[in-house]
């Protein structure tokens, strides 16, 4: 996908998020977070834009903290939030392509790095956003759901901070059944997971489904549509593979 098709994902998604959020209203509980309102979405969500854009706009060549969530609530913080939701857009869409800032994954470039970051961080959380809200939520193309699917396990839990290990080598696999070739062979020990984007070897577990569902899925946000083999080992990626603000 093109940086462009990021950007324009990223925007659409921010809009959903913040119209999901208004109408279930701040204090609404977020299922799909334990623990979280609508309150602490935004203002995690917002932070990041915020933390994101200041990279691409001042060409931070290090890493920078971020500035840290603001108090407030109601209409403010969804005003807060769709402010810098845009400012994000609207950086990113401005930026020249070779801009050199910071970022902490492998990507063609440093723009395109965070335009592909921040459409998958945004989408995930509009998925947030709208488990508060109830009712049906928006869909997400499967393109979109594949690079997800491979930003998580190829680039985030290819790095040593990964927590999915295990004792003794095993074999997870994910399947989408909706889309030819979007299979991933997961290589489980006591070193980060090994990943490859192909059916390798037998597999100890599988899980399997449509894509933009195995992608929540794979960010814990739904079950595995499908799981056959030892169920323990999509248990020990449930348990273990979350990624956390830190």
């Amino acid at each position: 996908m093109e940086t462009a098709e990021f950007v324009a994902i990223l925007d659409q998604e921010g809009r959903l998020l913040a119209a999901a959020a208004e109408e279930a209203g701040t204090g609404a509980k977020v299922p799909t977070c334990p623990g979280w309102q609508v309150t602490d979405l935004l203002r995690h969500t917002g932070m990041v834009h915020r933390w994101a854009a200041e990279f691409v706009a001042e060409g931070h060549t290090s890493y920078h903290p971020d500035a840290g969530q603001p108090d407030l609530d109601g209409a403010e913080l969804l005003d807060w939030f769709r402010e810098g939701h845009g400012q994000l857009v609207d950086t990113l869409r401005s930026a020249s392509p070779d801009v050199q800032c910071w970022h902490f994954l492998p990507a063609p470039s440093p723009l395109a790095f965070w335009a592909r970051r921040q459409a998958h961080e945004t989408a995930v959380h509009r998925m947030d956003a709208e488990s508060a809200r109830g009712g049906a939520p928006s869909g997400i193309a499967g393109d979109f759901a594949v690079d997800g699917i491979d930003e998580l396990l190829l680039g985030f839990h290819a790095r040593a901070k990964s927590k999915v290990r295990t004792e003794e080598p095993r074999i997870l696999r994910v399947r989408a059944t909706d889309t030819d070739g979007a299979v991933w062979t997961v290589r489980l020990s006591q070193e980060p997971p090994a990943v490859e984007r192909s059916e390798a070897g037998e597999a100890d577990c599988e899980v399997a489904g449509p894509v933009a569902q195995l992608y929540l899925s794979l960010w814990n946000r739904l079950p595995f549509p499908s799981v056959t083999g030892d169920a323990s080992v999509a248990e020990l990626w449930r348990d273990t593979s979350g990624v956390t603000w830190s």
